[in-house]
């Protein structure tokens, strides 16, 4: 019996320690995470909680969207930045994971709009657009952008900034929003 129990602390010990490795999360644990950005990463509620949410928003009817350039890695999202913040899955039953967006642009004053962005190969799928590799993947896989999944992002909801997306690239991407809702550049 001592030996079972001896087993059973050992084996509860080894699950603690697997789960607290998971959510302590260190710039040598995530690669392309920088030491400043790894207190913001460390918000497990960031992008999830009541009025700081990240919400998916249907494109169709975001009417006066101006998608600008902007880029200024100053701590808050701008349009042509790719930051990380909670995105919830399109289920909307209250899961969802950490990925980058792409800002694209301004809501209001605390609030931007992000195009959701994925490491998935999506080759001739008329709603994604390559914007190849970049800094805002640690693995330096190829990216793509969707762009009829459109999101609300508060500035307490983003986890950090990544990088900033070549003005070529973002004005392809923003020329495909432009063609498909008719917002002003």
């Amino acid at each position: 019996m001592t030996s079972s129990k001896n087993i059973l602390a050992q084996l509860a010990d080894i699950i603690l320690k697997a789960l607290t490795s998971r959510t302590s999360r260190s710039p040598e644990k995530e690669a392309g995470r920088s030491t400043a950005s790894s207190v913001e990463s460390e918000r497990s509620d960031a992008g999830r909680a009541q009025g700081s949410d990240t919400r998916r928003i249907d494109p169709e009817r975001i009417e006066g969207l101006r998608i600008g350039y902007t880029p200024s890695k100053d701590g808050a999202p701008d349009s042509g930045e790719i930051i990380w913040t909670w995105v919830p899955y399109e289920e909307n039953d209250g899961r969802g994971k950490d990925r980058p967006v792409l800002v694209i642009g301004r809501e209001s004053a605390d609030r931007v709009y992000a195009v959701r962005m994925t490491s998935k190969a999506h080759d001739r799928d008329r709603d994604y657009l390559s914007i190849g590799s970049g800094a805002w993947d640690s693995q330096g896989r190829e990216s793509w952008v969707d762009i009829e999944q459109l999101y609300s992002v508060h500035e307490d909801g983003m986890r950090r900034e990544a990088a900033v997306l070549g003005r070529p690239l973002y004005d392809r991407v923003a020329a495909a929003l432009t063609a498909r809702y008719g917002w002003a550049r």
